[in-house]
């Protein structure tokens, strides 16, 4: 054992873990798979250097390759299951990876995500991820000025690379099995769209789909309010004020808004039953597990993860557009 009064150096660790201090250099450094260095060496090396409390000084680093091992993501905020998900896949593959994982919320708003890019940048990040933000390539064109790259995530941009759910299908499907539930009930009403921004890409995407799916079948009213749960619950007050009863169908476009529109359903159980089907662009467990009649569709996290990170993996700069393919999930009274 080293003594405790002594910093570990790579050549320790190599002597503990008898092998090579490159090896170890390449496992510490994120570049032992393309030396084709086993997985189980790298994770036994990563764990000793934790053991033996190896810090990399990423400063000094920076210094010596121009590389600072920090890799950036933009969240617009925590407080849903998607967002959640996404921050600990990207920290989990960023630390696979070797790098440092920093992670900031900016709430929507373009100030907040220009301000947090600039930080990000001075502090030499090497990618910035830019998931959900409202403005990505204003971001990109920051990057750009330091020629650091950037890559999009759920919100597409014009200038980087960008992976999203497919969300006009996914909307498409959701809007027909909420018509389907009306048809089966033999309800005859209105279908209401709630939540999201108009102007924002993946609204208007499940705009679509929602529009298509509807067109021909069903009467339908459009809520895009915002995604703030209060914003919800005002909207779908007005729904009610509009004609002295709720719509059949909701279409509802994120769990974001779902709660302001259960919240609402809640404090008007006169009129709540009148509502036999909702659906939610969105997800969590808990919603199917307590409310019979909401479907929800599920967006592929780790598919989309697995996605950005083999563009970060092949370095790859072109403004391509990948859609991947979200999950219905049946309310628990269908499946």
């Amino acid at each position: 054992m080293m003594r405790q009064n002594k910093r570990p150096t790579i050549y320790d660790l190599a002597r503990l873990a008898k092998t090579s201090p490159s090896t170890v250099s390449s496992v510490l450094n994120g570049n032992w798979r393309k030396r084709r260095i086993s997985e189980k060496l790298a994770r036994s090396i990563k764990t000793l250097a934790h053991e033996q409390g190896y810090a990399l000084n990423r400063q000094a680093r920076a210094l010596r390759k121009d590389r600072s091992g920090i890799i950036g993501m933009i969240l617009p905020m925590y407080d849903n299951r998607y967002f959640g998900s996404i921050a600990e896949h990207f920290e989990q593959m960023a630390r696979d990876r070797g790098l440092l994982p920093v992670i900031t919320s900016t709430r929507r708003d373009p100030e907040l995500e220009a301000e947090a890019a600039r930080a990000m940048l001075s502090y030499r990040v090497e990618y910035l991820v830019c998931a959900g933000t409202t403005a990505p390539d204003q971001i990109h064109d920051l990057c750009a000025e330091e020629d650091v790259p950037s890559l999009n995530l759920d919100l597409p941009g014009t200038k980087a690379p960008s992976v999203i759910s497919d969300n006009y299908t996914g909307a498409y499907h959701l809007t027909a099995q909420i018509i389907r539930d009306l048809e089966d009930l033999d309800v005859h009403g209105e279908l209401a769209f709630v939540g999201g921004r108009h102007t924002d890409h993946n609204t208007k995407e499940r705009l679509r789909g929602f529009n298509d799916a509807s067109k021909a079948k069903i009467e339908t009213r459009i809520e895009t309010c915002g995604y703030a749960a209060d914003k919800a619950y005002r909207a779908m007050a007005d729904l009610f004020d509009q004609t002295g009863t709720l719509p059949s169908g909701l279409f509802v476009n994120s769990t974001i808004s779902l709660e302001g529109v259960i919240r609402f359903l809640g404090d008007r159980p006169d009129v709540s039953r009148s509502v036999v089907s909702i659906g939610c662009f969105d997800w969590d467990p808990f919603v199917q597990v307590l409310a019979h009649n909401i479907h929800m569709v599920r967006q592929n996290v780790p598919q989309m993860m697995e996605c950005l990170f083999q563009l970060y993996d092949n370095r790859e700069r072109d403004a391509a557009l990948i859609e991947i393919a979200p999950i219905l999930q049946l309310a628990t009274s269908r499946n």
